[in-house]
């Protein structure tokens, strides 16, 4: 649920907000299809009104003061307010209305969501299921800050007031076409990848900052061809066989299905098991919709370990 679309926060509390978040004024205003100077006559006119400044320019960004800090703080815990009254509300309908905000992970977007969603609709087909794909430290902020009753990421710090409510420990492996040298294999060493054209994950996911230590610690020649932050475009190399894809087999569940690429595990002490997480709001934050959809996605979190 969102309150602003609801009518339920001012677009100034709204805009300030984003502004916030984004530490942009520009890009608050491409993301709202709007002027800039629109965004900040309204900054500006709540600034005068509470009669002190809320951002400060630091490096081509605009920081929150302390009085922006105050500000967005119990901005914030209004938002969360207003949903919990939401979610209350819809309650009296049981699980014939509202609304679930889940964040994931480009990979867990690609399989593991489409599957979930499938069988959630099938039981409670009016509830609303909003989904953010990011990162998995941005994923995890958006329950954090109560934007999101869910998220799902590999390898973050949980804050205090999130809950986790499933973990899976899943293997790096090699995505391979089932022609390619690997197929048929059980598992791998990395001495096994050795004179390897290797396409990585980028440092902007967490798997590739793990594999990367790795890489330097190890003595084997791995020649590095290509590091994304994409996903689908991992997938869509391997299955072209420009080079030895390295990711968890998280997101590539249809290619697996269908037969056009395997999942060879990679079974090294250099390399650490990944953690695929389930995050939530505290218990008292959570609908009824949010608890069911939750339950639906621990599940199939559980059967990744098989």
């Amino acid at each position: 649920m969102d309150p602003y679309r609801l009518g339920l926060v001012s677009p100034r509390i709204h805009y300030f907000q984003l502004v916030a978040r984004l530490g942009s004024i520009r890009q608050v205003a491409q993301m709202l299809n709007v002027a800039p100077s629109s965004i900040s006559r309204v900054i500006k006119s709540l600034e005068e009104e509470l009669g002190t400044r809320l951002f400060e320019r630091v490096r081509q960004r605009l920081k929150l003061t302390s009085a922006g800090e105050l500000l967005l703080y119990h901005a914030r815990a209004s938002s969360a307010e207003l949903n919990r009254a939401w979610s209350e509300i819809n309650e009296l309908h049981g699980l014939h209305r509202g609304t679930v905000s889940v964040a994931v992970i480009e990979s867990v977007a690609r399989g593991l969501i489409p599957a979930v969603l499938q069988e959630f609709w099938a039981r409670h087909p009016h509830i609303t299921v909003d989904v953010k794909v990011a990162g998995s430290q941005q994923v995890c902020d958006l329950v954090t800050a109560g934007d999101c009753d869910l998220a799902v990421a590999f390898d973050v710090r949980v804050p205090r007031n999130v809950r986790k409510a499933a973990t899976a420990q899943l293997p790096l492996g090699v995505l391979a076409r089932p022609d390619s040298r690997f197929a048929g294999k059980k598992e791998l060493k990395l001495f096994d990848l050795s004179g390897e054209r290797v396409i990585v994950s980028d440092s902007s996911l967490t798997l590739g900052i793990s594999v990367e230590d790795a890489f330097s610690r190890s003595l084997i020649d791995l020649a590095r061809r290509s590091r994304t932050n994409s996903i689908g475009l991992m997938v869509d190399m391997a299955k072209m066989n420009l080079g030895t894809v390295l990711q968890t087999r998280v997101g590539i569940e249809n290619e697996i299905a269908e037969g056009s690429l395997t999942f060879i595990p990679l079974r090294d002490p250099k390399i650490s098991p990944r953690r695929l997480m389930l995050l939530a709001r505290s218990e008292k934050e959570m609908s009824d919709a949010a608890s069911a959809f939750a339950a639906l996605l621990a599940q199939a979190i559980e059967r990744l370990k098989r």
